[in-house]
């Protein structure tokens, strides 16, 4: 199967006219890449990784796999994600900025393929048509404080999703219970940064926090785990 790097719809910063990009303008300049040019903070992997190698790595960051690296089913192979996923984290350990740097690992939330356990509802609405749950708690019992805006197809959550931190503040050994979602990590930057919740009953407003899954008193350069890409193990001579 033939799959592209790009996939349109996986792009959400292409869906608001304050990040659009739709020319793929490059940015003017590695020095511009996170203040703000042509390129309105849309960027090539290649644009991201030319900014940490000049001392220039945004404070904030999403990476996106090519698409036969991100892991969905039907298109991409279990190992080139790992590929991916090791080679960027091996990379960013070996990077200037890794004391201070917490990488977030988030999955599509579609597909539900990861278990069988249904998801906490944590937010009602009436459209069985895309919902497909109203017998069990969605549109059977519609509550207005559990319903965000009246907004309807967003009954929540869905399957369940792997979420991984690795960090030099990361807990070790961890597996945290809280009740998170994709927004979480929305919410954690929100807080850390002070900008507020963005709004629009966006889910922000519900999402667990991330702050369990850290402990920022242990924070050390020297934690630092290289791995095999092609094999997943340890890299030899260079875990420390």
């Amino acid at each position: 199967m033939t799959s592209k790097d790009y996939i349109p719809h996986h792009e959400p910063f292409q869906f608001y006219a304050s990040t659009a990009n739709l020319a793929h303008l490059p940015p003017t300049s590695v020095a511009m890449i996170g203040r703000g040019d042509q390129a309105n903070h849309q960027y090539d992997l290649t644009h991201f990784w030319a900014a940490v190698d000049a001392g220039n790595m945004p404070s904030v960051s999403f990476l996106k796999a090519p698409a036969y690296q991100d892991g969905h089913a039907g298109y991409s192979d279990p190992l080139d994600e790992q590929e991916f996923l090791v080679a960027t984290i091996n990379r960013l350990q070996r990077a200037r900025f890794w004391k201070d740097t917490a990488v977030v690992i988030l999955y599509d939330d579609s597909d539900g393929w990861y278990d069988h356990q249904m998801g906490t509802i944590v937010n009602q609405s009436q459209d069985p048509d895309h919902d497909a749950l109203t017998a069990t708690g969605c549109g059977a019992r519609v509550d207005t404080q559990h319903t965000l805006g009246g907004y309807q197809t967003r009954c929540g959550y869905g399957p369940r999703q792997p979420l991984l931190v690795i960090s030099p503040f990361a807990k070790a050994n961890v597996v945290d219970h809280t009740v998170t979602d994709q927004t979480s990590v929305l919410r954690f930057i929100e807080d850390n940064w002070e900008t507020g919740r963005i709004g629009n009953f966006s889910f922000d407003t519900k999402a667990g926090s991330l702050l369990n899954l850290f402990s920022f008193a242990q924070g050390d350069d020297a934690r630092k785990l290289f791995l095999d890409p092609a094999t997943g193990e340890k890299s030899d001579g260079e875990t420390r």
